[in-house]
């Protein structure tokens, strides 16, 4: 099977590529739009509307997404074992993780948001837009530069 993988890399590489691509997409549109919810009334038209395009980009683009660049990105490493002597790749297979964790935010805060009971301002929302920015800039330098 790993052999298979080999042969295969570079469509895994593709595939794994346009997940982070629809990823990293939802990932800043995401608290974009609870920035927008923020600042509006609970159970006004506009709220309403907002939780539906907020469950809908959770459902249809952002966990499809991440869930596709792991799994690609999992058989891109079997295919590959030897990625784990290398010390780049360690930093970014830590950011990944990172991001993962900033996503679990992301549905924790939609969550309250859906049940009316988000608690913080646009401005936490405005602030948290920036952490997956942070952690793609580091990922892509991992991935293309390999400083170490």
């Amino acid at each position: 099977m790993q052999e298979i993988l080999f042969e295969q890399y570079h469509w895994l590489k593709a595939l794994h590529v346009i997940s982070i691509i629809a990823w990293m997409a939802a990932m800043l549109y995401l608290p974009r739009l609870f920035v927008y919810h923020a600042d509006v009334p609970v159970g006004s038209d506009r709220s309403e509307m907002l939780k539906v395009m907020e469950r809908k980009l959770l459902r249809y683009i952002l966990n499809p997404a991440m869930i596709s660049a792991w799994v690609f990105g999992g058989l891109m490493i079997w295919a590959d074992t030897s990625l784990f002597q290398e010390g780049w790749f360690h930093v970014k297979l830590f950011c990944v993780v990172l991001m993962t964790g900033v996503q679990h935010a992301y549905v924790a805060w939609f969550k309250k948001f859906r049940d009316d009971r988000n608690s913080k301002d646009a401005k936490f929302y405005r602030i948290m837009n920036e952490v997956p920015t942070v952690l793609m800039i580091v990922i892509v330098i991992m991935v293309i530069v390999r400083p170490f």
